[in-house]
């Protein structure tokens, strides 16, 4: 009768361990789920990253250049230098 008993506890046990592998929250298919989101944000965040230091390069031009205002002021104003004509073409 213990080997019964003994073999019983030790189905259990497996049953109760395969229960949480499959089953119970924060099983094996929750894991590649949560594999494919962290794969997914760290995209983004080497986007975010690459976008974040194209601006830092764009400020740094900006505070150290002048081509870069005059540029900004011309396509984004419309302003031109003394002597310039503007010209707006229209399709």
């Amino acid at each position: 009768m213990t080997t019964r008993a003994g073999l019983l506890v030790l189905l259990l046990a497996m049953l109760g361990l395969q229960h949480r592998l499959l089953v119970a929250p924060g099983n094996v298919f929750d894991l590649g789920d949560l594999q494919d989101r962290v794969r997914r944000e760290r995209d983004q965040v080497a986007q975010l990253a690459e976008r974040n230091a194209q601006l830092a390069a764009e400020v740094d031009d900006l505070r150290t250049g002048l081509s870069a205002v005059e540029d900004r002021a011309r396509s984004e104003l419309g302003m031109i230098k003394p002597g310039e004509t503007f010209i707006r073409v229209i399709e």
